[in-house]
């Protein structure tokens, strides 16, 4: 039996506006290294083994977590100070059409040294809980734009941003993922992240959207970081 998430999104209507649907994610995947360009691939596998993490098997990677992972809280829990969020668009796949919404990959750095797949699965994934219709972006897609904002001691600072672009195109992930698995109603996939400004570190709250701005318009959310003691 699979993991399951029934979450109250907003998705994108037809006449532009949002209505919200109880929807039941029941696959959820994090997808790595997924860049185009090949230099930036490379510079956040360096990025990370300046951490100790390990070089990817293969790139892209597809890692699976529990869809309970999955949260629309404005606040979550994590074990000791080592982790910390990534924005990343993400591909959602309900009602037989594909969505368009941003989350973070928060992970636990520490654990990620010696487990990348279990790094993952520590920490819980946020989302914003508003999707578009990917049919409505995909003629503008390379112009919509990713980014980030941490907080940490009291300071406010831009932590990620770029197009995109700098991503695989969704059918290409999706495409690639079929060779390892299906791609069904009910998966929700985190697309890939960009490099950080001044090197990765935890925050106390995180910010993340996607813009769209031949539209004009954001989806935009946050989460505050409670560390819990790690005992050993």
């Amino acid at each position: 039996m699979v993991s399951r998430r029934v979450l109250p999104l907003l998705l994108e209507q037809p006449d532009g506006g949002v209505r919200q649907h109880d929807v039941a994610v029941e696959h959820a995947v994090i997808a790595g290294w997924t860049g185009r360009d090949k230099a930036a691939v490379e510079k956040h596998i360096v990025e990370l083994e300046a951490l100790g993490v390990k070089r990817p098997a293969t790139t892209p990677i597809f890692y699976r977590v529990a869809a309970a992972r999955l949260s629309l809280s404005e606040s979550i829990e994590v074990l000791g100070g080592a982790s910390s969020g990534e924005v990343e668009f993400v591909l959602l796949q309900s009602q037989g059409r594909l969505w368009v919404g941003v989350g973070s990959d928060h992970t636990d750095r520490e654990v990620e040294a010696y487990g990348v797949s279990v790094s993952k699965q520590m920490c819980e994934k946020p989302i914003a809980p508003v999707f578009w219709a990917y049919e409505n972006l995909a003629p503008h897609w390379d112009r919509l734009m990713l980014r980030s904002y941490a907080t940490i001691g009291g300071v406010r600072s831009l932590y990620q941003e770029g197009p995109v672009a700098a991503m695989r195109y969704p059918e290409d992930l999706i495409g690639r993922f079929v060779n390892e698995s299906k791609w069904v109603e009910g998966t929700l996939m985190f697309c890939g992240t960009l490099a950080v400004h001044g090197g990765v570190r935890p925050a106390d709250h995180f910010e993340f959207e996607l813009e769209d701005p031949v539209r004009a318009r954001k989806i935009r959310s946050g989460y505050s970081v409670s560390k819990l003691a790690n005992l050993g």
